[in-house]
């Protein structure tokens, strides 16, 4: 397609770009999709799958620094961190520090619990609108511990999540050997969520959706946005290839490469990529009866339609450095020791770079300098969960409504070390 102008250009076609689009087809305005490969190809492709409305706790917490110091100098542990690239990434460490003090660690809980109602909301009404329902289905999260010390230990988790009403029950013995068979015995613990949906295919969803937005009118464009400039009375996008769009407003959805192109308008975002990793192997690889958590290893292991998914980790390593399958492989030897009846042959390897904020936040606003600009990433670990909420937001903000939830804890402007939390 090409296009020489529009009203509304969203840039970048991952899980988030997908929902923008779909909210903003039936306005009746011109929108134009703009993404160079598959829509949902890139980090929507590869997540678990699930819609993880339970996850409120942010990972900046004071626990989770202590841990970070033994972890980052294990180069295959649930966090990785390559010495060379430290000098780059220190600003962003310094503002996950500043994240974890307890004042704004509640806060940040706080707006994490208003995003995720309203994601719950949004999912399914999305889902029951575009007929998509199907995809979804309710079976639970079932989280592992190695004895009591480690299950005592998760139990902040527990009562943080108990005070928004979210309800776990504790499993042991006979009772967790039902609910899932085949798990070693050194998992003498479970924690069973009921509050967590998953999808069949992250990636089938998310070609669904994009392909509803398409279907309703807006006008999908191949290519990368190089830069963003504004041009009134909008924002003139220069792609790869040269060539330009003018458009009224733009949704910046780019994932991992959006603070780059916020830069051209004046806003530096301590966004990091977050490099997950995961092996999925054959559907038959293991009788896996819901998600399963190793909370304490960095992994997950999630039943889709298109097979059994090991992965999670974190590996702090920007955009550029070429990836260590390695980490795939230590997730898979452990999921092998942990369920040893899993057969670990006949898998895909597969590398994602999500967006990562040190608060664990999305930006969902305006840019600071220029209001034809919203922002809509920074999603890390939840962008398919919060992908139909963030949605919904856009389409306040594009229509002029109230928000349907307070805007101010997702703004862009609070990583300024100059008054930025008021």
């Amino acid at each position: 397609m090409q296009a020489s102008s529009c009203d509304i250009a969203i840039v970048g076609g991952g899980i988030i770009g997908v929902n923008c689009a779909l909210a903003l087809s039936d306005l009746g305005r011109d929108v134009v999709l703009i993404e160079p490969q598959d829509l949902a190809g890139g980090a929507s492709k590869g997540n678990a799958g699930a819609l993880a409305f339970a996850e409120i706790l942010p990972l900046a917490s004071p626990k989770i620094i202590r841990k970070a110091v033994r972890w980052l100098f294990d180069p295959l542990g649930p966090l990785s961190l390559p010495p060379a690239y430290l000098p780059r990434i220190a600003p962003w460490l310094l503002h996950l520090w500043r994240s974890s003090w307890p004042d704004r660690y509640q806060a940040n809980i706080q707006a994490q619990v208003a995003l995720m109602g309203l994601a719950r909301t949004e999912m399914q009404a999305m889902l029951d609108r575009s007929g998509l329902t199907g995809h979804l289905h309710s079976r639970g999260v079932l989280e592992l511990y190695e004895g009591e010390a480690r299950y005592r230990a998760s139990q902040e988790t527990a009562r943080w999540r108990a005070r928004y009403g979210i309800e776990s029950q504790l499993l042991q013995g006979a009772e967790l050997a039902a609910l899932q068979p085949g798990l070693a015995p050194r998992f003498t613990h479970g924690v069973f969520v009921s509050d967590w949906r998953n999808v069949a295919d992250p990636y089938a969803l998310g070609q669904a959706i994009g392909q509803q937005a398409v279907a309703r009118g807006v006008r999908l464009l191949r290519g990368s946005v190089r830069s963003l400039t504004p041009n009134a009375p909008g924002i003139r996008l220069t792609l790869d290839d040269g060539s330009h769009l003018q458009a009224g407003q733009v949704v910046l959805a780019a994932g991992a490469r959006s603070h780059l192109l916020a830069r051209d308008l004046g806003d530096r975002i301590p966004l990091e990529t977050e490099r997950g990793y995961n092996t999925t192997l054959p559907p038959d690889a293991f009788d896996l009866r819901q998600q399963i958590t190793f909370g304490d290893h960095g992994f997950v292991v999630s039943p889709l339609t298109c097979g059994i998914r090991v992965g999670g980790s974190v590996e702090l390593a920007g955009l550029d450095r070429a990836p260590n399958y390695r980490r795939a492989q230590v997730m898979l030897d452990k999921a092998k020791t942990f369920l040893p009846d899993l057969r670990t042959s006949g898998g895909t390897q597969w590398m994602g770079f999500r967006p990562s904020l040190p608060d664990s936040l999305p930006i969902i606003g305006r840019a600071t300098h220029q209001p034809a600009v919203l922002y809509a990433f920074g999603h890390g670990h939840l962008g398919l969960t919060q992908s139909a909420a963030t949605g919904r937001l856009i389409r306040d903000l594009v229509t002029g409504q109230q928000p349907a939830i307070d805007l101010h804890p997702y703004r862009a402007q609070r990583f300024s070390f100059f008054g930025s939390r008021s």
